[in-house]
């Protein structure tokens, strides 16, 4: 449904996704919406993802969503080759053709210094060689494929989850579309990174039924290191969503040789024991799964996890229990995923 209205879109089709086009009014850049999802909140949802991302997570499966622009995705192992079909050439008049990069009769990549994302090529790729990451969506047309859950939600408990990128960086959609949601009795809940000014969340909170947010890294240089930010302003933020009662999950990402020495788990336990009085309604773990690299590839950028190499799956097993075992000794409603429902 949401690949269908994204190429019925008028910004699509009109060629208008540039860079003055990344947020206009109350419309946000939406990458995906994905039906019936149950991992991000409770009950079943709809979860609305939106690009922009302030953090660059050296392990981020989702690089599509870094960007707050729309961008052209290259998938070269699907196109049938420029002889054969040649249609995106003769599509591509924004840039007068001199966007692609082309290797042994196909299309390879894009020049994105010249590539203005019309996404008039992508409408005429006949293979699935070309994508685009993103639209420029209302709030009434986010709500159209809300509702169409509805039934669901009433079932299960369930409703929408907002999550990006960084939602955060789209605030004023996020406020637009949350007061939507509660004007029709629906749950919301925002998924961020908190990396933000506290009064982006004094908008948000009033709005919001359920925060998840991560704690990456407790050293700020480490945590500048994998994400390209420090964490002050992250604890902070955790810190104030804690004393303002808003109900919250915190996600730690596991990731080997990254953040799971012993050391940053204590310190992780700490301080949701001591900072937060242990008032979260759940320690979610996350194990690493090394998942992305093809959008990488499709977007010409390098997977920043090539190369790295990854216990067996027993080890990894081990490993995350005795991560649990460690946090929950600090008292952390700790569990291994987020398939664990809580109350």
């Amino acid at each position: 449904m949401f690949l269908k209205k994204l190429k019925e879109s008028a910004c699509f089709s009109s060629g208008c996704f540039s860079e003055k086009s990344e947020v206009r009014g109350m419309q946000g850049v939406v990458f995906n919406i994905q039906h019936f999802t149950v991992h991000d909140g409770p009950g079943i949802r709809t979860e609305v993802f939106l690009k922009g991302c302030s953090l660059h997570c050296k392990w981020c499966s989702n690089p599509e969503s870094i960007r707050l622009k729309p961008e052209i995705g290259v998938h070269a192992s699907r196109c049938i080759g420029i002889d054969t079909c040649g249609y995106c050439l003769m599509a591509c008049t924004e840039c007068d053709r001199g966007a692609f990069l082309q290797r042994e009769n196909r299309i390879a990549g894009i020049d994105r210094e010249v590539c203005t994302a019309c996404g008039h090529c992508v409408e005429a790729c006949p293979s699935g060689a070309l994508s685009v990451w993103g639209t420029s969506m209302s709030v009434a047309g986010v709500m159209d494929e809300v509702r169409a859950d509805v039934s669901f939600y009433d079932t299960s408990g369930g409703g929408v989850t907002v999550s990006g990128g960084e939602a955060l960086v789209q605030h004023p959609f996020v406020v637009e579309l949350f007061t939507a949601c509660r004007r029709e009795g629906i749950h919301t809940c925002l998924e961020t990174a908190l990396h933000c000014s506290p009064e982006v969340l004094r908008e948000v909170y009033p709005l919001t039924d359920l925060v998840i947010t991560d704690i990456k890294h407790m050293s700020t240089e480490m945590h500048r290191r994998y994400t390209g930010v420090g964490n002050e302003r992250i604890l902070e933020n955790i810190i104030l969503t804690n004393r303002a009662a808003n109900p919250l999950v915190i996600r730690v990402p596991v990731v080997p040789g990254h953040n799971d020495d012993e050391e940053n788990i204590r310190a992780t336990a700490a301080f949701i024991a001591d900072q937060l009085n242990n008032e979260v309604l759940q320690v979610q773990l996350l194990p690493y799964r090394p998942l992305g690299a093809e959008k990488y590839t499709s977007l010409g950028l390098k997977y920043p996890m090539e190369g790295a190499v990854l216990p067996g799956l027993d080890a990894r097993n081990r490993e995350m229990e005795r991560v649990a075992d460690i946090m929950r000794s600090y008292g952390n409603p700790a569990v291994v995923g987020a398939d664990t429902k809580y109350t």
